[in-house]
């Protein structure tokens, strides 16, 4: 197979982020280690503390600064369920380009109001994400912009590989956390950070093992990939809005299938108590998404027990109806 990005993608990525965001920290906290047992040394990537409190404003900014400037006046159309619209919409306000925005219909009223605050147009169309966006497609055709994919794109996924790329060199360069990583547990989702996290560690450490998390209620890529070919399914409905996916892309599985050590999944009450162990041992909010790590790497610690494993903290954009049945244990 040929692999979508190059390590070069991922330098120049870092290289045209640089002057807009700094690496986000990396922490260890004892008492997740005590929570999560087996001996397991747990290191968490706070990319709830990038502008949009989530990783998707690395990939909405790699994206945009990648475009020629031709392709910025026009504009660029997204499809999301909160995140990549507005990691988008952040960058586009920042750099002076227009950015439409379509989420589904009962879309998170509380991302749906920050992705207009970032100043982009917002269309609410379609009951799922993989309907909003034929409705983006159709925007495409009908104004002329640039399709801004939050997966099937070379300068997204690039993008979410500066997250590992920074774990890597955070690991190597402060004597805090130890310098030893065996493996990364990550959300997959469409697959970005996944293949990201792929694309650093076989050019960085290619000993450091990346295993994949998905919601059981949206297992569309999960199942795919331990039955080795695309599958799709008509719903995906998780509260964990950056895992409600209901099928697999182009340019991130078969990179998904070659390079993940393993592939689990997390019911959605397993994903909750994975939000709640996080804001008890971190102090740090995270959204479904966000937590999915952590809540793979509980189904995975007798296999890691003893390592060091890192895991990203994604986002924290949950809405307030939403983290009261969380923290209610209502989910």
């Amino acid at each position: 197979m040929t692999w979508p990005i190059t390590w070069d993608d991922v330098l120049a990525a870092g290289a045209r982020l640089a002057p807009y965001l700094s690496p986000t920290p990396l922490r260890h906290y004892p008492a997740l280690d005590a929570e999560v047992g087996h001996g397991i040394r747990v290191l968490v990537k706070h990319d709830n503390h990038l502008p949009t409190n989530a990783f998707k404003a690395r990939n909405g900014l790699a994206l945009i600064t990648a475009l020629p400037e031709e392709a910025r006046r026009r504009g660029v159309v997204a499809a999301t369920r909160g995140n990549h619209g507005a990691g988008l919409a952040w960058a586009g306000q920042l750099l002076g380009v227009p950015v439409t925005i379509c989420v589904p219909l009962r879309n998170n009223r509380e991302k749906n109001a920050a992705i207009r605050g970032f100043g982009a147009e917002l269309i609410e169309a379609g009951n799922d994400y993989d309907s909003a966006v034929e409705v983006a497609k159709k925007l495409v055709e009908e104004r002329g912009l640039t399709m801004a994919h939050s997966t099937n794109d070379p300068a997204v996924i690039a993008g979410a590989a500066t997250i590992t790329a920074e774990i890597l060199d955070q690991v190597a360069n402060d004597p805090a956390l130890g310098g030893a990583l065996d493996a990364m547990v990550v959300a997959v989702g469409g697959g970005s950070q996944a293949v990201g996290a792929m694309t650093a560690t076989r050019a960085l450490r290619p000993e450091v093992e990346v295993y994949g998390v998905q919601a059981a209620d949206a297992a569309a890529i999960h199942d795919s990939w331990h039955a080795g070919t695309p599958l799709a399914r008509d719903r995906a409905p998780t509260f964990a809005d950056g895992l409600a996916t209901r099928q697999t892309y182009e340019l991130t599985f078969d990179a998904l299938r070659a390079g993940l050590r393993d592939f689990v999944v997390a019911t959605e009450a397993q994903l909750a108590a994975a939000v709640r162990m996080m804001i008890r041992t971190t102090h740090n909010l995270a959204e479904g998404a966000g937590a999915a790590g952590l809540a793979g790497l509980l189904e995975l610690r007798e296999r890691l027990a003893g390592k060091t494993v890192a895991l990203i903290l994604s986002g924290s954009n949950i809405d307030e109806s939403t983290l009261r049945r969380v923290m209610t244990d209502t989910i």
